[in-house]
């Protein structure tokens, strides 16, 4: 796997494209699975790792790599199957997530594949893994793709509460405001944001897909709904199956009857993002995943403007 992400920086000029390249690995048997390399910094054989007391058991050790701590995560144990114990010829896949760095242990990696976001299909229906959060199919083979999101999660400890001085900001407040709409395809991250939304008593919709918001904010239009009379504003991932976020911005931005609609890009890709393509897909806003705080001042400084002055 020498050199295969020499070219990584280079791969951000799809961002806005709709599409995306998947470094396949696999972690035990002849199951792949798929990663989007904007979040993969680097790939290595499996350095020699310090074990940490007390630390999760899915953690295999840290290692220290350019003056940084980094934790190894063991991503097959992490998704509940036999752990990769025989690191002799093993890899990390160093990552970047949600404003975190860590190395998730693989069993190997094979190659990166450019794809097409619509090609990125959710998950069928009573597969029994949790941690699938959608499907594509290479060279006629399912790759699943892990939701990351939900074992950070419950593998790093993640602050849910915003701050006190914030949360009694929405509190002294009289307004009421109306609901956000919000689309990610991690229930996790689903979640994480609604429990946001609930401290600033906010009401929420939840999409899980940008294909379902889409139908939903249609469907109000169809109902004769102006789009400001139902929602305040629309808080969207980037990395979702069937229509990612890029499409959904779109969409919405070409429907006359939407296109006004205030969006708020919320996706662990914060390497990618700069103002400019922020811009060119159309969104208002982007914030990195997941800060509390950060996306209650977000929400608040839309909703609140004389609030901040």
């Amino acid at each position: 796997m020498a050199g295969v992400l020499d070219t990584v920086n280079q791969r951000t000029q799809m961002a806005g494209e709709n599409r995306l390249e998947l470094l396949l690995f696999s972690l035990q048997g002849k199951q792949r699975y798929g990663i989007n390399v904007f979040k993969v910094q680097e790939v290595i054989q499996c350095p020699p790792l310090t074990q940490v007391p007390h630390s999760h058991p899915v953690v295999k050790g840290v290692s220290n790599m350019r003056d940084k701590t980094i934790t190894i995560i063991d991503l097959a144990k992490a998704i509940g199957q036999p752990s990769n114990d025989d690191m002799s010829d093993a890899y990390v896949i160093i990552t970047e997530y949600n404003r975190r760095t860590q190395g998730f242990l693989v069993h190997a990696v094979e190659r990166i594949i450019n794809m097409k976001w619509a090609d990125i299909q959710p998950p069928p229906k009573g597969t029994g893994n949790n941690y699938m959060t959608a499907v594509t199919k290479v060279d006629d083979n399912l790759v699943e793709i892990i939701d990351v999101e939900k074992v950070m999660a419950e593998v790093m400890e993640v602050n849910n509460e915003v701050a006190d001085d914030i949360a009694e900001r929405r509190k002294n407040r009289e307004e009421a405001y109306l609901p956000i709409l919000v689309v990610d395809d991690s229930s996790v991250a689903r979640n994480q944001i609604k429990r946001t939304l609930d401290q600033l008593n906010i009401g929420s919709y939840l999409a899980k897909d940008g294909r379902q918001a889409l139908e939903m904010l249609k469907g109000w239009a169809d109902e004769g709904k102006g789009i400001d009379t139902v929602i305040s504003m629309i808080i969207s991932d980037v990395e979702m199956p069937e229509m990612d976020g890029y499409t959904l911005t779109t969409s919405i931005r070409s429907d006359e009857r939407l296109k006004n609609a205030y969006i708020v890009l919320h996706t662990s890709l914060s390497g990618v993002f700069n103002n400019a393509l922020v811009e060119k897909v159309g969104a208002n806003k982007f914030i990195a995943k997941f800060d509390p705080n950060e996306l209650a001042e977000v929400v608040l400084g839309y909703l609140e403007p004389s609030n901040n002055e």
